[in-house]
């Protein structure tokens, strides 16, 4: 049990929605934190540690890198230096392409594993995942080998992404969403992205995948109570999918469906006119949409 005052490593890991491998690796690195230790060796903060752990994640937020936050936090002007620091995430993209274009997987995971241990999840996709699959989408077309890179780092992604999915907490108990990518998408990382995110702000969710026709979803929610229908796509879906099929699904579920990803930029109107909620590309306004339409869940009785 924490003493009275202190937290453990855990509960600020829940009030500041970074992991705890990225907390120990702060104080490992930068000296950013330092909590007190148990006899055993266990860490404790303090609500201070905590305000303080959220302030670095709002500088990151900002741009600026982590090794430079302990900077930033000083009086000025020594803080005004940090800001005009080198574009780290500009590095990590390079370094992840150039792992890419090589088909090596050591040097991208080195990469990747990096970045994770020292980012919160939803900063490392908002600046590094999201940049490297548009960037990998460009090549696809302009590179001789750019659909064998596609293919590299989307085995790699599923991968990483699906033994975390596989692996995460199951004592949260938020609203269930039931995920899926629309027909003729085939590529899951977007949907991915997506579960994972939710599953960070506290949503359950049951994941489909790719390709997935409209007319099976409402058997998975007659089999589980689902609180909304969250969809994902980036490539032009087949005729009829947005004005006949997204329109049938909507009217007939009674439960709100989104669509996210640049099919839902480019087809807003379609979107909208068949009664869905069309929220964009970027994964993290998306789900702040997603909560904010939804009401709060009931308190448990």
């Amino acid at each position: 049990m924490a003493e009275t005052g202190y937290l453990p490593i855990g509960t600020v890991s829940q009030l500041t929605g970074v992991n705890a491998v990225t907390l120990r690796a702060w104080e490992r690195r930068y000296g950013l934190i330092k909590p007190k230790r148990t006899p055993k060796g266990h860490r404790l903060y303090t609500p201070a540690d905590v305000e303080m752990i959220r302030e670095v994640v709002r500088l990151i937020a900002q741009g600026i890198p982590v090794s430079q936050a302990r900077v930033a936090l000083a009086p000025e002007p020594a803080g005004a230096q940090a800001i005009a620091g080198p574009d780290l995430w500009s590095s990590y993209l390079d370094a992840m392409v150039a792992a890419i274009s090589q088909f090596d997987e050591a040097k991208l995971d080195g990469v990747y594993q990096e970045a994770m241990a020292l980012y919160p999840v939803n900063v490392v996709t908002k600046h590094l995942l999201m940049p490297l699959l548009t960037t990998l989408g460009d090549r696809w077309d302009r590179t001789a080998g750019g659909i064998a890179e596609e293919h590299f780092f989307g085995v790699y992604m599923r991968n990483k992404l699906g033994a975390r999915f596989h692996h995460r907490r199951h004592h949260v108990r938020g609203r269930r969403l039931l995920a899926a990518c629309l027909p003729g998408e085939h590529h899951e990382l977007g949907v991915l992205l997506l579960a994972l995110a939710a599953h960070d702000r506290g949503y359950r969710v049951v994941l489909l995948g790719a390709d997935t026709p409209l007319a099976q979803l409402p058997y998975v929610i007659q089999r589980t109570h689902i609180d909304a229908v969250v969809l994902s796509s980036s490539v032009e879906p087949p005729a009829g999918t947005l004005d006949r099929a997204l329109a049938k699904l909507v009217a007939t579920i009674g439960v709100p469906v989104f669509v996210g990803g640049q099919t839902s930029t480019r087809h807003r109107d379609a979107i909208e006119r068949s009664g869905a909620v069309a929220v964009g590309d970027e994964l993290v306004t998306g789900i702040e949409l997603i909560s904010n339409t939804l009401s709060p869940p009931p308190l448990a009785s």
